[in-house]
């Protein structure tokens, strides 16, 4: 579906080794001389130190450990820790299981023991992964779906913000000074965290010699504490986490950042620190709607499909085909097709990016090399990057997956769609036949089931005229009852919305909603936001709407926009003034 719409940065590893947090100047020769690590306990005796497409999850060699039926019931998973030597999964019938070193308590058993065998996680059995994230300690954050924060593993400078430095062996909820809060998605840095609510709001603490939690001071922090600054009265939509480096993303595509800049990773132009947020004003008149932070380097997306990198680049991790460190974003990737997802983690220096036609390249340190311009791929997604080139192999996300040692029902069907060979019905478009079998129309399609029935003359037909839809959105839509996917470009996706719409088919229409988002430019938008009211696809019109007020001064200024009829355009007025698109 996906494929048509589907630091000083040392060129070595970054050393994460060891049960000390590091000191800055490990990071970067500019760093600032780091405060006298506090006290860690003493190793307890024994103790070892230390989603689309489909993807594999035995390409991370941990799983190897795990039999084929432990590794069929996967269903999220990911591999983190100083070495890829830890990993938490969670299994169809939502059972947590962990597996690993145990490295400071990160595997949250209740003991320092390591295993080879996955041990069940009984304190999170029931619940539901929103968001997971892990730091360089290891220390472990995890947000569930009904908005619990619940960390554990080491604590040397509080980043499991309990208020305390001991280390947290089981996982514990995150409670302090967020009575009434829930959390929708986290992020840690080398040793610091961030949450951020489901009303916007982002939450700090941990280590802070370099700003990192936004206090606007240098003072670690032990327990939550809200990021304010000029982030009051935003509305905080995604968070990403350096080393010692933090970024906030606003709902309106803005974007901003604190901490640690000795690389120019927080894009601001120069290489200063920053105790509080700031505004990426470089990126002024884009809207950024994702971004991701490698060890001492970020990227980031717009919504027309653009990248953007800036930071650390000693391994070529920004991509800009030389190794020289950039202090504010750059763009990469120009010459390419739209991309629609980018992928960085703070454990590495890889970069990876998809582009809407599911090619995948990656840059950065791979396999130990500088790859300093995007290299094409043969693979089908990003995890498979970090998977197979990065140091260590540890996941960038957390990572949602379906295992098959077999051909589902939907593959054999798929398999026998326009096929001559087994079909008894065809339709005509356009001239052109696609062959089909009518019991799996009828089985797939209440539009269809109804048709097929003896009053009507359509059910003792053999072909049959279809007039009203082009040929590329009918066969799409029958494609689409065979195996659950589309694979039409953005262009077309518009009349296959229609179709969805007049067969009441919900779920395409759902899928044709995302093609099109992932489609759309300052060109084509008012045409959309036209069509979405049309078809009544309210969550495509948000979008739509969305995107023609971020770039209002140029959306005015296509066609689309003065050829819609007059109501409409009164109405996108009234209602883009109402949320303050026109205020000076």
């Amino acid at each position: 579906m996906e494929r048509c719409f589907s630091v000083s940065g040392d060129c070595t590893a970054p050393s994460l080794a060891g049960r000390a947090p590091p000191a800055p100047a490990h990071l970067v020769s500019t760093a600032p001389p780091a405060p006298a690590p506090p006290p860690t306990p003493p190793p307890r005796p024994g103790r070892p130190r230390g989603a689309g497409a489909m993807v594999d999850v035995s390409k991370w060699p941990l799983f190897s450990l795990l039999s084929a039926k432990e590794t069929a019931a996967v269903r999220q998973a990911c591999v983190f820790g100083n070495s890829a030597n830890e990993a938490l999964y969670v299994t169809h019938s939502n059972e947590f299981a962990v597996i690993g070193l145990n490295c400071s308590n990160c595997l949250g058993t209740g003991d320092s023991l390591s295993t080879i065998a996955p041990r069940a996680l009984d304190a999170l059995r029931g619940k539901k992964v929103a968001s997971f994230s892990y730091g360089s300690g290891p220390h472990v954050l995890l947000a569930t779906e009904s908005g619990e924060l619940y960390a554990w593993g080491h604590n040397g400078y509080s980043q499991l913000g309990n208020g305390t430095t001991n280390q947290c062996a089981s996982p514990a909820l995150v409670t302090t000074n967020l009575q009434g809060k829930r959390f929708k998605e986290v992020a840690c840095g080398s040793h610091h965290s961030l949450a951020l609510t489901t009303d916007g709001e982002v939450f700090a603490w941990g280590y802070n010699n370099c700003g990192q939690v936004g206090s606007g001071s240098t003072a670690n922090q032990p327990s939550p504490r809200r990021v304010a600054g000029l982030l009051q009265g935003k509305a905080v939509v995604g968070v990403a986490c350096g080393q010692t480096s933090s970024l906030a993303l606003v709902d309106n595509g803005e974007l901003y950042s604190w901490g640690y800049n000795g690389n120019g990773q927080l894009g601001l132009g120069n290489n200063g620190n920053q105790l509080s947020p700031c505004r990426l004003t470089a990126l002024q008149g884009l809207c950024v709607q994702q971004v991701v932070a490698g060890y001492a380097h970020c990227l980031a997306l717009t919504d027309e499909g653009a990248l953007y990198a800036w930071g650390a680049n000693t391994c070529g991790q920004l991509g800009t085909g030389n190794k020289s460190n950039q202090h504010s974003p750059v763009q990469v990737m120009a010459e390419k097709e739209r991309v629609v997802e980018v992928a960085a983690c703070h454990s590495t220096h890889t970069s990876a990016a998809k582009t809407q036609s599911g090619q995948v390249y990656m840059w950065g340190q791979c396999r130990g090399q500088s790859v300093v311009l995007p290299h094409l791929t043969h693979f089908v997604s990003t995890d498979d990057v970090f998977a197979c080139v990065a140091t260590p192999a540890v996941m960038w996300r957390l990572l949602s997956l379906e295992t098959e040692d077999f051909m589902t029902l939907s593959q054999a069907l798929g398999r026998e769609f326009d096929s001559p060979e087994t079909a008894d019905l065809k339709f005509s478009v356009e001239g052109k036949y696609i062959y089909v079998h009518k019991a799996v129309l009828k089985i797939r399609c209440d539009h269809f089931r109804s048709m097929f029935q003896s009053h009507w003359s359509e059910d003792l037909q053999e072909v049959i005229e279809i007039e009203q839809f082009s040929f590329p959105v009918y066969r799409s839509f029958l494609h689409f009852l065979y195996t659950d996917t589309v694979e039409l470009p953005p262009e077309d996706a518009i009349g296959l919305l229609d179709l969805a719409t007049s067969y009441c088919e919900n779920r395409l229409k759902r899928l044709c909603q995302q093609i099109i988002k992932r489609g759309i430019t300052v060109d084509n938008a008012f045409t959309l936001l036209s069509a979405a009211v049309r078809y009544d696809a309210e969550d495509l019109e948000e979008f739509c709407f969305r995107f023609c007020v971020n770039h209002l001064t140029r959306v005015t200024q296509t066609a689309a926009f003065w050829q819609v009829d007059g109501a409409m355009l009164k109405e996108f007025i009234c209602r883009a003034s109402r949320c303050g698109a026109f205020k000076n």
